[in-house]
């Protein structure tokens, strides 16, 4: 296991060290480094290895819904992905998905909804998904066009969503479309749509350079039963936002991950690389290159378990947690660039540890908020501070 001090910070309990440590243990006896080459098979594999193993309680609320806790406690979620990432870029993914596909069902859920999902997710039976990106409303999430009407006790659902991870191996999507309550955001709600449902398909597989399922799903007068409304009417944007702010965290965490992994295998490399008569981590150069790593890793663990503490103080973290996802996921990009130069032309050979990594961290650059909207997140929080609202 990597530096394992900053676990002794007071942003943790006692328990989050176990959890930690024992997740570790369990990656380095369960999980395989390399790939398979049926990325579906694999992912589906891992979410029931993650529901054996008992991670994926941690990503569901409610004890009587097969959760650890009431609520979803947001240190150990990036304590899980953070550890996961070290060893497996697409074993996060599979945690991280089931946790986001259903956290709005955690969050808004009725009862009912609860105990038909929550325990088939924390078990690893029911794999989820999270529906809200389409072709022109991605960041922008008020352009959504998907539309949702209401025909008595069923809603007809119409449109398109894409880059939707688990798209084409979930059993539920948790779907947000436009359903007229109000204008932009306030005109959305979130429905359960089971991956039976007449009317829905999957209309493309998307394959992306760090393999994981991802496709494009397509609702054609898609008729659900009213029941399978995820909070109340119009509130759905709250709903993503309110999961989002749950897991957004944990993308600084994942980030953080593959960046610990990136310093393992830099550090592992300078010391055992003869040349010229010494080692590579001999010369100054190294060195500096290092420390900068080292420093990177450090700064963006600091900013993220500050903001997965403050949430779990019931604080809001708006500003907090888009501050630890721009700096993690920018921060590892730099760090696992820097352990590829240090590996030379060994860094860019398919399926080294570095190479992978160098895959799978640019899109956390982007989902659930690319940088350059995280930086918008920030200054219109600065700036509300002091009365300042900014001009659209």
């Amino acid at each position: 296991m990597s530096d394992t001090n900053y676990l002794k910070w007071p942003f943790f309990e006692p328990h989050h060290a176990e959890l930690a440590k024992s997740l570790d243990a369990w990656c380095l006896e369960n999980i395989a480094h390399a790939h398979s080459p049926d990325v579906d098979a694999e992912c589906i594999a891992l979410v029931r290895q993650l529901g054996a193993g008992g991670w994926l309680r941690h990503a569901v609320g409610g004890t009587e819904y097969g959760g650890v806790r009431e609520s979803m406690d947001t240190r150990s979620i990036c304590l899980i992905r953070e550890t996961l990432a070290r060893h497996s870029g697409l074993a996060d993914f599979a945690f991280a998905m089931q946790g986001l596909g259903s956290g709005a069902i955690s969050l808004a859920g009725t009862p009912q909804q609860k105990q038909a999902y929550l325990p088939r997710v924390a078990s690893g039976q029911a794999i989820a998904a999270f529906a809200l990106s389409e072709p022109d409303a991605g960041s922008d999430v008020a352009a959504m066009q998907c539309s949702a009407r209401i025909e008595g006790d069923s809603v007809v659902l119409n449109g398109t969503k894409t880059w939707i991870s688990n798209g084409g191996i979930a059993d539920f999507y948790v779907v947000f479309a436009r359903s007229g309550e109000g204008l932009g955001s306030r005109g959305i709600s979130a429905f359960i749509v089971d991956a039976d449902a007449p009317g829905f398909t999957v209309s493309e597989r998307i394959h992306v350079m760090a393999p994981h399922p991802l496709g494009t799903l397509s609702f054609q007068d898609c008729r659900i039963p009213l029941s399978k409304r995820v909070g109340a009417a119009g509130e759905g944007f709250k709903v993503a936002m309110r999961t989002l702010d749950v897991f957004r965290t944990s993308v600084a965490a994942a980030a953080l991950g593959f960046a610990r992994r990136a310093l393992d295998e830099g550090l592992q490399r300078a010391t055992t690389r003869k040349m010229f008569n010494q080692t590579l981590a001999d010369f100054q150069l190294t060195q500096a290159k290092l420390a900068q790593m080292a420093t990177t890793v450090d700064s963006s663990a600091l900013l993220t378990y500050r903001a997965a503490w403050q949430r779990d103080q019931g604080q809001s973290v708006t500003r907090e947690a888009a501050m630890a996802k721009m700096v993690s996921t920018e921060g590892a990009q730099q760090v696992i660039d820097a352990a590829v130069q240090l590996w030379g032309g060994m860094g860019v050979v398919s399926e080294q540890p570095v190479e992978r990594l160098y895959r799978d961290i640019r899109s956390l650059r982007i989902y659930e908020g690319a940088t350059e909207v995280q930086l918008l997140i920030i200054a219109r929080e600065l700036l509300k501070d002091v009365g300042h609202a900014p001009q659209k």
